[in-house]
């Protein structure tokens, strides 16, 4: 079923392109992870093809932080995003008919999950959690699936200790995002730190897609100097997302080109998911429930 519904949705992205009912132009939102100028290029590709299959000017934002993205969604000034767990019940806990989820990537291995990753200098000594007791832990977003939330609650059941600086961890730190995360632990800025990877593939690879795929395509960092000294249970890959108050016409059209785009230019798609994997798949907001919990505990 899911084949086939994937496959109606490529043919219907790949029709000629018609100007879109009721909008004048369309706004991608790309969430951290590395910095903003990488972001853009990235998903040029994706942005160009937008406007040429809606027929409307179509624009990328890359905030600052993961709350730049929410709060556009949430207020009209961003169309679609694709989004981590996280930052979706976020998104759903502060307004239920503000997006809904439409597609997820789907690993090579045909699984949509993912880790958080716990690593750290090889240099340093530290091979586990218990090494980084009294030092300094970088966390990218609170916001973040991987980069916080997970960890912040997985963690804490290792170490029997809260996240709180001087805890456990001598101090704790955010540092704005994964890519700032992996190149602060690479550079001795924070002694370990948490980005997130598929899982698959070889480790000095940065695993075959993730944040740390895309530092080692940048070539930011080489991970044979890093070592991994935790890893979380799988997590849910986050979705993409649209507006629930978009037309019907763009929102078809939309999911049909992100769901053909591996097919039609694996290039563009490589850029856009962050790494090696197989494409999307539809999703629902089912998927999410343990998550929006989570969030929810999180949040009293």
């Amino acid at each position: 079923m899911k084949n086939l519904i994937l496959a109606a949705l490529a043919t219907t992205a790949l029709t000629s392109p018609v100007l879109a009912n009721d909008i004048t132009e369309f706004r991608i939102g790309i969430l951290g992870g590395e910095n903003a100028q990488d972001r853009l290029n990235s998903n040029e590709c994706l942005r160009a093809k937008t406007e040429e299959l809606l027929g409307v000017e179509t624009k990328l934002f890359a905030p600052a932080d993961y709350d730049g993205v929410i709060q556009g969604l949430l207020g009209g000034t961003i169309d679609m995003a694709w989004l981590g767990a996280s930052g979706y019940a976020k998104t759903y806990l502060s307004d239920p008919e503000a997006v809904e989820p439409v597609l997820v990537k789907v690993n090579v291995d045909g699984s949509y999950g993912y880790y958080s990753i716990g690593f750290a200098r090889k240099d340093s000594g530290i091979t586990s959690l218990e090494g980084v007791k009294g030092k300094v832990f970088g966390f990218g977003d609170p916001n973040s699936t991987s980069g916080y939330l997970i960890p912040s609650i997985e963690i804490p059941t290792l170490t029997g200790s809260t996240m709180e600086s001087g805890a456990y961890f001598g101090e704790v730190k955010f540092t704005g995002g994964h890519e700032q995360t992996i190149v602060a632990v690479a550079n001795g800025d924070v002694d370990a730190g948490v980005s997130w990877a598929d899982g698959l593939g070889n480790w000095e690879d940065g695993y075959n897609s993730g944040a740390l795929r895309k530092a080692v395509d940048a070539g930011l960092v080489d991970m044979n100097d890093l070592v991994e000294i935790w890893k979380s249970k799988p997590i849910p890959e986050g979705p993409v997302v649209l507006r629930k108050a978009l037309p019907e016409d763009v929102k078809v059209k939309m999911t049909g080109l992100m769901a053909s785009l591996p097919a039609m230019d694996y290039d563009c798609y490589y850029g856009v998911a962050a790494g090696e994997s197989k494409g999307f798949m539809p999703i629902g907001h089912d998927a999410y429930h343990a998550i929006i919990e989570a969030r929810k505990l999180q949040s009293n």
